[in-house]
């Protein structure tokens, strides 16, 4: 996602040589905001069949046969306490807009910290559901303005010769979340007292303690500064990430494709989230249409119901051991982000899609096939199911996970990357919410349920057909473009044809500032004693 302002070679720093890792460093460390998002989704699966947890927050019923702890957690109920913090990421993503504008990439991702701090505190303290809830909300906000702020903080700032591995690491930081989570529930579900879910859920002070120091020390985005007029601060920002002297050609010229790509927007008046709507010859609808669905899609693939309702569904499908094969499933998706974070800046983002999409779609229809044709009992029918989920895990970690993130990080012109970006995980977050809330609804069994079980993977082999089509039509190949360039393809290409002029940019070595000509440095006072 992150990438360099220079449309030529390498982005940012594209005369440094590549073995200076400062810039990818401090880019990197963030996307440890991640696991912030990874861990909080992953840690609810496995607390919602604790013992203590369903003792404290659950409905008592005499039907002890089905439910021998005498407690249960009707649909009504998991639905809420799963899904409502999707709500909270909602609206905070939606936030993330104004506050990138208003407090910068870095400050704004320090204050999500606090917020998700008090989210943690709320849930760590509650004894009835109502506060959990309002935790579980909280902690929402701080996640949803993470996931905008974060993607869109290494999208400005990392090389784009490696920026599609480094805003990649986002995501893989969600799965070591997700797998941390599944750890620590495996470490604590025995627990018959209180602790058995608090300590899972104020762990998670650890993480935003971490994220919000290491910020601290990182440099703002040089685009923000440019567009807030602060030249100095900013060419001060893109020295420290680029290794060079402040003065360095090389860091004026990229200034200066900034200047040149932001001023062309700013003719056009200042932004609103209408503008994200306009047919304009730069295509700022299509892009943001595009960044809306790619990440409704990336939900729409179902992989959130391994992590919401693995557990659960594991235990219904006759497994033993729920919580070790939801642990194994988690390893497999870290590992498999590794090959993907490679790939992206090999293969590139398209090919990748269509692939993870077309591999995705086989395995869940393959996966809802023997659901339905075994029995519970069938131990060599389960051993495939599993093996069938993996391979599924696998395939989305390697190309739908972290690609989805990347391409909305880079598709966006700077004066409405803020609005277009919110949006888009806005988007995220809403069908996080509504797959959480409809799935325990569409498995579960008994009156008000539809019981489909196994058979809900009918419809997420669906949709990731439904993934192919999208990627195929609506999504180009950015790969090794600097976020300007990424607009001059925009403009003078298709997404099916994009793969080629993509290829004409990088071999002529095309600068935007060359086309659009250099607007006039401008000089802020206080940046020579601003931190950046």
């Amino acid at each position: 996602m992150p990438g360099g302002p220079a449309a030529s070679g390498e982005g940012i720093g594209a005369s440094a040589p590549k073995s200076k890792l400062a810039g990818i460093a401090m880019t990197a460390f963030a996307a440890f905001g991640g696991i912030l998002f990874g861990y909080d989704t992953g840690t609810i699966s496995g607390i919602i069949q604790m013992d203590d947890w369903l003792r404290t927050f659950g409905v008592r019923t005499s039907d002890t046969t089905t439910y021998p702890l005498g407690f249960y957690l009707p649909s009504s109920r998991e639905s809420l306490v799963v899904s409502i913090l999707s709500a909270g990421t909602f609206f905070g993503a939606l936030f993330g807009a104004p506050v990138a504008d208003i407090m910068g990439r870095r400050l704004g991702i320090m204050a999500s910290c606090l917020v998700f701090c008090l989210g943690v505190a709320l849930q760590t303290g509650a004894h009835n559901l109502a506060t959990f809830v309002v935790g579980r909300v909280f902690a929402g906000l701080g996640v949803g303005l993470v996931s905008t702020l974060i993607p869109m903080y290494q999208s400005e700032c990392s090389p784009k010769w490696i920026r599609g591995a480094v805003v990649s690491g986002y995501q893989w930081a969600i799965t070591i979340g997700l797998l941390l989570a599944a750890v620590l529930n495996n470490a604590t579900k025995d627990r018959q007292n209180h602790s058995a879910w608090q300590i899972p859920i104020s762990i998670q002070f650890i993480w935003a303690f971490i994220l919000c120091t290491g910020m601290f020390w990182l440099p703002e985005s040089p685009r923000w500064l440019i567009k807030k007029g602060r030249d100095a601060a900013a060419a001060k920002s893109l020295s420290r990430l680029t290794s060079l002297d402040p003065h360095d050609p090389e860091v004026e010229t990229e200034l200066n494709d900034i200047r040149a790509a932001l001023k062309e927007e700013q003719e056009l008046g200042e932004s609103s989230y209408l503008d994200c709507f306009k047919f304009t010859h730069n295509k700022i609808c299509l892009r943001t249409l595009s960044g809306i669905f790619i990440q409704a899609w990336q939900q729409l693939t179902g992989i959130n119901f391994i992590f919401y309702y693995g557990t659960n569904f594991f235990t219904n499908a006759g497994i033993k051991n729920p919580f070790l094969i939801t642990i194994a499933t988690n390893i497999v998706n870290v590992f498999m982000t590794l090959p993907g974070m490679w790939g992206i800046e090999h293969f590139g983002r398209r090919s990748l899609l269509l692939w993870g999409a077309a591999v995705m779609c086989i395995c869940e229809y393959l996966v809802a096939i023997i659901g339905v044709t075994i029995s519970v009992h069938n131990t060599a029918g389960q051993k495939g199911l599993i093996a069938l989920v993996c391979i599924y895990i696998a395939a989305f970690a390697s190309t739908w996970g972290p690609i989805a993130w990347v391409v909305v990080g880079e598709i966006f012109p700077l004066n409405v990357r803020a609005k277009a970006m919110s949006l888009s995980v806005a988007s995220n977050w809403l069908w996080n919410f509504g797959i959480g809330y409809a799935t325990p609804y569409l498995v579960n069994t008994g009156p008000g349920n539809a019981g489909l079980g196994a058979k809900v993977f009918f419809i997420w082999g669906s949709t990731c057909l439904g993934c192919l089509v999208f990627t195929y039509f609506c999504i180009p190949e950015t790969k090794g473009l600097s976020l300007e360039q990424v607009d001059l393809l925009y403009q003078n290409s298709t997404p099916i044809t994009s793969a080629k002029y993509r290829r004409e940019l990088v071999a002529q070595d095309v600068h935007i500032a060359d086309i659009k000509g250099v607007p006039e440095t401008r000089h802020d006072d206080k940046a020579s004693t601003e931190k950046v």
